[in-house]
């Protein structure tokens, strides 16, 4: 049974996805009477700086705060202009909200799905160890757990190897919505992986789906930098044959969308059948034309997403642009853990993902 000693603390840039997860908690609970968020009020100066505010009692209790780095929707006066929220402010607000608590919370949960700093996780030369520094603060400021999805690399952990840190994939829950939108879209399917970085998330959706996989090789000019990256001079295409074939792009991330968009007309000049790109964040961080002209002519079939991290609605209300929700399953994690109970079937449910695709492909 529940203890009964949980409290939500939404912030603005999670506000929707955090009001859907407990209503599948009291759904779950089958509560009708009760409430989990306890209200908090983040605000800004007029020259940028913030406090938050918690004004209902979290003495006791364990709390979950959830918070959207990657928001850029939430915007605020400064210096008399319009701000949009960046990662680094909405980071600041977490740490707010774990002052506020005044050290009176029984235990502090961070649901952080889009992992701050998650790109920057490893160090190469003198630059800057971002995702680990900002765990190890989050440890010292009395945070007991983080529950994020599809870590860039959840090997960042590594950092704080006292802090719990649950990493939950979405695969299941986008393999089993696109079954129900098309049943056949799996088959004579392959999954294709745009570098070897994302092989691993690859094998598993072709595992589920019990198919082949085929990876790009990025071929890079690490004579230049652009944007903080070095760039790309080629896709080189290493697996079997695509053509009429249904392709699966998998990876965790879509940021500006070129790369990406590059494959989707390589394998369409392959002879590739129906093109989906299926990742857990869509940043869109180049704007959302270049997807729309590659559904437009033909090449991209579907983008498969989440909503844990904000989208535009213009874009979610597209009919072939799918933001899975996934506020069900992390109502079920925030339960287990509550309860504490083991997260255990969270992490590997391969089996019951295989059963579903094969009943809808059969059905």
């Amino acid at each position: 049974m529940s203890t009964n000693d949980l409290a939500l603390l939404i912030l603005d840039n999670s506000k929707e996805f955090g009001e859907k997860v407990e209503q599948n908690l009291l759904k779950l609970r089958k509560e009708t009477d009760k409430t989990y968020i306890a209200r908090v009020e983040a605000s800004r100066f007029t020259n940028g700086e913030g406090k938050v505010i918690i004004k209902d009692s979290v003495r006791n209790k364990d709390i979950y705060i959830f918070c959207d780095v990657g928001n850029y929707s939430v915007t605020y006066k400064c210096h008399g202009k319009d701000h949009e929220m960046m990662p680094d402010e909405h980071f600041q607000d977490i740490k707010r909200v774990i002052s506020a608590t005044c050290g009176n919370a029984s235990n502090i949960t961070v649901v952080m799905p889009l992992l701050y700093q998650g790109r920057q996780h490893r160090r190469e030369g003198r630059e800057s160890l971002d995702c680990a520094i900002a765990l190890q603060e989050l440890e010292r400021l009395g945070v007991n757990s983080i529950l994020t999805f599809d870590a860039h690399d959840p090997n960042v952990i590594n950092a704080t190897p006292s802090l719990t840190f649950d990493n939950i994939y979405p695969s299941n829950t986008i393999i089993k919505e696109m079954v129900k939108n098309d049943p056949t879209v799996f088959e004579n399917a392959i999954v294709i992986s745009p570098d070897f970085g994302a092989m691993e998330r690859a094998r598993y959706y072709a595992e589920i789906i019990g198919c082949d996989v085929g990876v790009f090789y990025k071929r890079r000019d690490l004579s230049k930098v652009v944007n903080g990256k070095n760039p790309i001079v080629a896709h080189t295409y290493m697996g079997s044959d695509v053509k009429g074939k249904n392709v699966l792009i998998v990876d965790d991330m879509i940021a500006s969308g070129g790369s990406v968009i590059e494959l989707t007309e390589k394998l369409h000049n392959m002879g590739a059948k129906k093109i989906s790109v299926n990742v857990t964040f869509a940043l869109f961080t180049e704007g959302f034309e270049l997807f729309q002209k590659a559904h437009d002519n033909g090449v991209l079939d579907s983008i498969y997403t989440t909503n844990v991290s904000y989208i535009p609605k213009e874009i979610t209300d597209l009919d072939w642009v799918h933001a899975v929700d996934m506020s069900k399953l992390t109502a079920e994690i925030i339960d287990k853990m509550d309860k504490k109970e083991p997260l255990t079937r969270f992490f590997d449910n391969t089996r019951e993902s295989f059963k579903t695709i094969q009943k809808n492909i059969n059905s």
